[in-house]
């Protein structure tokens, strides 16, 4: 079997030992690497797939997306603005929503498109000077404003939680806040701790190197 069919194999036996309730989608994180290298995992039927570079994931993925519809791409990474159209034309899943200029931009690239993409909100959990992320006490203003407002269909809340070693504890708050929207999936987790998260509500978690080895 290909190593990297072979990793990915031994995330989803590790995930189905947690004995979740709810199904856990693994966002295989390939970002930086070639669609050559990607390629295995496709073939294997896999078809959740992270880029945090727009054009990188028009580059990539545009031509493979028009001819397997099932392919579902995910915005990671930080998203300006200015970026907004291609991203809208290339990606399902945006998972950094984290303000209210971006999700004006959005809506209305999503209604001149033709096309309703899935939404997190990006909380900043740790309340960290230098990561995005809307704040704890803005996030019921900002989730009614993007529903409400805006019509975007927020799934649930995302964060990338402080390099701490206290993980647990900012998964069970997300976990937490989530539950206070009513909202039902949750992002967050990633190679290093995705079985924390996942034991703490995570839904959808995005791994990288531990499917596809280190980057270059």
């Amino acid at each position: 079997m290909n190593t990297i069919v072979n990793n990915f194999n031994k995330i989803k036996s590790n995930i189905s030992l947690l004995k979740t309730k709810k199904p856990i989608n693994i966002i295989a994180v390939s970002k930086t690497f070639t669609l050559n290298h990607v390629r295995p995992l496709i073939e294997h039927g896999h078809n959740h797939f992270g880029e945090n570079k727009v054009q990188e994931a028009l580059t990539k993925w545009s031509d493979l997306k028009k001819s397997n519809p099932n392919l579902k791409l995910h915005m990671i990474g930080k998203l300006q603005s200015n970026k907004v159209k291609n991203a809208v034309e290339i990606f399902d899943y945006i998972h950094s929503l984290d303000n209210q200029k971006l999700a004006d931009v959005l809506a209305r690239n999503q209604a001149n498109l033709g096309k309703k993409l899935k939404y997190f909100i990006q909380v900043n959990i740790g309340n960290e000077t230098q990561k995005s992320g809307i704040p704890v006490n803005e996030l019921d203003a900002f989730y009614n404003y993007c529903t409400n407002d805006k019509n975007l269909e927020i799934l649930g809340l995302m964060t990338l939680p402080p390099n701490d070693q206290n993980s647990k504890k900012y998964f069970k708050a997300l976990n937490e806040l989530n539950s206070s929207l009513a909202l039902t999936e949750l992002s967050m987790g990633m190679s290093s701790d995705y079985a924390e998260a996942v034991l703490h509500g995570a839904t959808y978690i995005r791994v990288g190197s531990l499917i596809f080895g280190d980057r270059i």
